[in-house]
């Protein structure tokens, strides 16, 4: 298995449409990183220049230290599994996973075993001789990543795997790839995906791209709980992160911000990243929400909620703009709809934004 490291890496078309630029990232060997941010942001355009299938315009892609920008995507140790199965429908499952083994001319010993670990890994025995055709969207599935394993490349590449999927197929599915990255410890994948669910129970580390660049590299509860700006604060947790505008009126072992809506909000930013009279941003996730026993930091009014069962969302009054402030909380909330609320968030739970930028990292 391989390290990756991209280094100020670019793509442009027809050398003036630019999409990615100055994009930095070291990915160590047995990690599971995953690209996720918004359609259009260059995600699955990142992970084909990794492939070789997209050239890079500028910067460099090393692959255990060997730079591989002119190298062919043959040549790089890397097998990838598209969105699409891609499978050949006249062939059986053992033929689609061996045909490309035949192609490098492997003996059919090493052939024989490499399909034998696969489809045990991928739990496949039973299907080897059946076609696509007979197979669910889940096996068929299964049987592209089993095609990447047989050839044991340094790095796993995964575009989307999942996304044709119905939501039960999707699930289980998650839940095998889950398995099969405990099942391979030391191999290196790369995921690309839209769906958080996928990103925050996969990854060693999001890659969030945005605005042509990365806009964080980090764990996933770094970046639920420490979002260093509004974009990925807004971006990871659904329903997204609640915002409100005020300034900052006290500093010392906490701050604390009057908002604009007539609120307070107090929160343990470190003392020295904040100033008194300091436009910021306040940020409150709908699960942080809750009912305000003193000064409220929301007072609003609760026009539809939606009764999920181990949770009520409350869609209350727009603040600052013409999104609603949601709250999440827990269990069956009877009769709220209708009525108004007081809202408040423990310190610990409070972001403050000043330009966009989390004062955490000030």
């Amino acid at each position: 298995m391989a390290d990756l490291k991209l280094t100020n890496v670019a793509k442009t078309y027809g050398g003036t449409v630019e999409v990615l630029k100055n994009i930095n990232l070291d990915i160590k060997k047995g990690e599971l990183i995953v690209f996720v941010g918004p359609s259009g942001c260059g995600k699955s355009t990142l992970l084909r220049m990794i492939a070789g299938l997209e050239k890079i315009s500028g910067g460099e892609l090393e692959i255990d230290g060997d730079v591989v920008n002119d190298v062919p995507p043959a040549q790089r140790g890397i097998a990838m599994v598209f969105q699409s199965y891609a499978l050949y429908p006249h062939m059986t499952v053992r033929d689609n996973m061996t045909f490309a083994l035949k192609l490098a001319k492997k003996s059919p010993a090493e052939i024989d075993a490499a399909v034998a670990k696969a489809s045990r890994i991928l739990q496949l025995e039973p299907y080897l001789d059946r076609l696509p055709k007979a197979l669910s969207g889940g096996q068929r599935q299964r049987v592209a990543i089993g095609r990447s394993i047989v050839r044991d490349p340094k790095v796993y590449l995964f575009d989307e795997p999942l996304s044709n999927l119905d939501a039960a197929l999707r699930v289980a599915t998650r839940i095998e790839i889950a398995q099969l990255k405990e099942s391979m410890p030391n191999s290196t994948m790369i995921y690309v995906t839209h769906d958080q669910v996928e990103a925050m129970t996969l990854a060693s580390r999001i890659v969030v791209l945005a605005n042509k660049g990365i806009a964080q590299v980090g764990t996933p509860l770094e970046l639920y709980e420490r979002p260093e700006n509004e974009f990925v604060a807004r971006f990871i947790g659904s329903p997204a992160m609640n915002l409100f505008s005020g300034e900052v009126t006290e500093t010392g072992s906490r701050t604390v911000v009057k908002l604009d809506n007539g609120g307070t909000a107090v929160s343990s930013v470190p003392t020295q990243a904040a100033d008194k009279g300091l436009k910021v941003n306040v940020g409150v996730r709908p699960e942080d929400f809750v009912p305000a026993d003193g000064e409220p930091l929301y007072t609003g009014h609760v026009d539809i909620t939606e009764a999920l069962g181990e949770v009520t969302l409350l869609y209350c009054d727009a603040v600052d703009n013409e999104e609603p402030v949601i709250a999440k909380l827990p269990g069956i909330q009877a009769n709220v709809r209708g009525t108004d609320v007081k809202l408040t968030a423990e310190p610990d739970k409070v972001q403050i934004f000043a330009n966009g930028q989390s004062l955490y990292y000030r």
